[in-house]
């Protein structure tokens, strides 16, 4: 389930931006593999990113920006996994319709000081199928395993 607010961005150079459309993601998966390497499942989204970029505050809070217009949140990061996420200089991004994967992408990760949310949420709608998240964990040789969110997909 994802909702969607708006919001104003601080980042480390207090320069404030404005996204549209920022959709919360209510459950996501952290992976790490034998090299250290982060992929972050999330449910898919609209369209191709453009330029995008993970935000993290070093805390609890994530914020993928995809494009000019949207941006993902991920609240309640796990504690074990802010230092490998703090010291990422890239994550791979895995789209998921279901467990099938619509689409797989890096982004670079910024850490920043603080990020202010505000808005409204709202639903958000799915995408199509793909291939399987199992192909992508089993292919990534994932060692480690991080959930983060309110509560846990069925």
């Amino acid at each position: 389930m994802r909702n969607k607010v708006n919001i104003t961005i601080k980042d480390r150079k207090m320069e404030t931006q404005y996204y549209t459309v920022v959709e919360k993601q209510d459950f996501f998966e952290i992976i790490e593999n034998k090299y250290g390497e982060l992929a972050i499942f999330i449910d898919a989204r609209d369209g191709s990113p453009v330029n995008p970029v993970l935000e993290f505050d070093g805390k609890k809070t994530a914020l993928l920006k995809r494009d000019g217009r949207l941006a993902v949140r991920l609240d309640n990061i796990d504690e074990e996994t802010k230092g490998p996420l703090a010291e990422a200089e890239f994550v791979m991004i895995v789209e998921l319709q279901g467990k099938m994967v619509e689409r797989v992408y890096a982004v670079p990760v910024d850490n920043v000081e603080e990020i202010i949310f505000k808005g409204r949420q709202t639903r958000a709608d799915e995408l199509v199928l793909a291939k399987s998240k199992e192909d992508v964990i089993k292919s990534f040789g994932a060692v480690n395993f991080w959930t983060g969110g309110s509560s846990e997909k069925k």
